[in-house]
């Protein structure tokens, strides 16, 4: 990251970012109001996260798995765009691929 008025990423440098045998997450972007993330979780792996307090966009790079929103599920492979809204509880489980995705968060919260 840094204090440039513009970057330019590409997947294949950001999926480098987040290789390995772990579940990973790398930042590479945070402005007060945007935050880009990088997140791998491995083939069986169980996915963590609590709801967030901003809306959030997934692009599925790579992989396949089911996302779990509230009380919904939902298959998800490449090339898929998933908004998830501000405090809905959501989980991807079933990882049946290596699964690697860009999550893009709006409207940042101080802290």
């Amino acid at each position: 990251m840094s204090d440039q008025a513009w970057e330019v990423f590409t997947t294949d440098e950001l999926a480098k970012r987040v290789a390995g045998s772990e579940a990973r997450l790398h930042e590479f972007i945070r402005t007060p109001a945007l935050q880009c993330m990088v997140y791998r979780l491995r083939k069986g792996s169980r996915d963590m996260q609590a709801p967030h307090l901003e809306d959030e966009v997934y692009f599925v790079l790579e992989g396949k798995a089911r996302l779990r929103l509230g009380g919904q599920e939902h298959r998800v492979a490449p090339g898929n765009i998933l908004l998830v809204r501000a405090t809905l509880e959501h989980s991807f489980f079933d990882i049946e691929e290596d699964l690697t995705l860009i999550a893009v968060f709006g409207g940042l919260t101080q802290g």
